[in-house]
C-alpha cells in the first residue's frame, strides 16, 4: 500500500479549528533522549462508574463502588484533509482505511515517546475510535480494532518518507506501529465540541470523561481511555444531536 504517512503526529495538536481550544505544541516535536527513558507504560485509571442515567445503569453492574481499572480502549487521530507535509499528502481518512486491502492497515507515523509506548502497549482484538483531526469539525467518526500488536515501523528507515528518522537503528529501531482493521463507523458522528461539554461537566460532577485525555493531554495522537470512558462515549452514538 502506498507509504506516506497518515496517522502522523500533527494531527496530534489541539484542533485549532475549535472555538476557544488552546494551540498545543505536536507531537513532531518530540521528547530529547532522557525523556524516553522516562515514558512509561500506559497508567492504571479509575473513575466513578458513570454519571447521571449512564451511571444508573453502571452501578446496577458494579454496585456503584469504585474501582480503579486499566486502560484497555484508545483513541487514534487522523487527518481526513489533504495537507503536505515535506513534500507528501498526509491525509487519510476512515473512508481511506475502509478503502485498504482488507479494510486493514498500519498506524506509522508516531514520533513522541509516550504516544509510542501507547502503541506497544495495545492488545490484539482491543478497539479503538478513530477520530477525524486538524479539520473542519473534529470529532470521532468510527471504531477500528488491533490486528496485529506493535512491530517496527518501516518508516523510520525510509529516506523518502516524511517521518524518517537518521538516529533511528534497524538493530533496535525507535518506532513502533500496529496494524487496524475497520470495525464500523459510529452511528453517528460525535464531535469533539460535545465531548468537551461532557467532559467540562463531569469535571464538577464527578463523571466518566473527567480525566479524558483528549482534553488533559490533547497533543497526542494516540490515546488511551477507561472502559468507563470508552462506554460513555460509545453511549453518545444513541443520543440525539445537541
Amino acid at each position: 500500500m502506498p507509504w506516506p504517512s497518515r496517522k502522523r503526529d500533527k494531527a496530534a495538536a489541539a484542533d485549532t479549528k475549535e472555538p476557544d481550544a488552546k494551540i498545543a505544541k505536536t507531537e513532531e516535536e518530540a521528547p530529547d533522549e532522557e525523556e524516553e527513558e522516562k515514558a512509561t507504560k500506559p497508567p492504571a485509571g479509575s473513575s466513578k462508574s458513570g454519571w447521571k442515567n449512564w451511571k444508573k445503569t453502571k452501578e446496577s453492574d458494579s454496585g456503584g463502588e469504585e474501582s480503579k481499572i486499566t486502560y484497555c480502549h484508545w483513541l487514534l487521530k487522523s487527518e481526513p484533509e489533504s495537507r503536505l507535509e515535506k513534500g507528501v499528502d498526509v491525509k487519510f481518512s476512515i473512508d481511506d482505511l475502509k478503502a485498504q486491502p482488507n479494510q486493514t492497515t498500519f498506524w506509522d507515523g508516531v514520533r513522541n515517546y509516550q504516544a509510542r509506548n501507547f502503541l506497544r502497549a495495545m492488545k490484539l482484538g482491543q478497539q479503538a475510535f478513530f477520530y477525524h483531526s486538524n479539520c473542519k469539525e473534529p470529532g470521532i467518526v468510527g471504531i477500528v480494532k488491533i490486528v496485529k500488536e506493535a512491530y517496527p515501523d518501516h518508516t523510520q528507515f525510509d529516506q523518502k518518507n516524511p517521518h524518517y528518522d537518521s538516529s533511528s537503528r534497524k538493530e533496535n529501531p525507535k518506532w513502533s506501529m500496529v496494524d487496524v482493521q475497520f470495525v464500523r463507523m459510529t452511528k453517528r458522528f460525535i464531535p469533539l465540541s460535545e465531548l468537551k461539554a461532557h467532559h467540562l461537566a463531569h469535571k464538577a460532577d464527578g463523571g466518566p470523561l473527567q480525566n479524558m485525555m483528549l482534553f488533559t493531554r490533547q497533543r497526542l495522537s494516540i490515546q488511551p481511555l477507561t472502559q468507563e470512558e470508552f462506554d460513555f462515549v460509545l453511549s453518545l452514538e444513541e443520543e440525539k444531536p445537541h
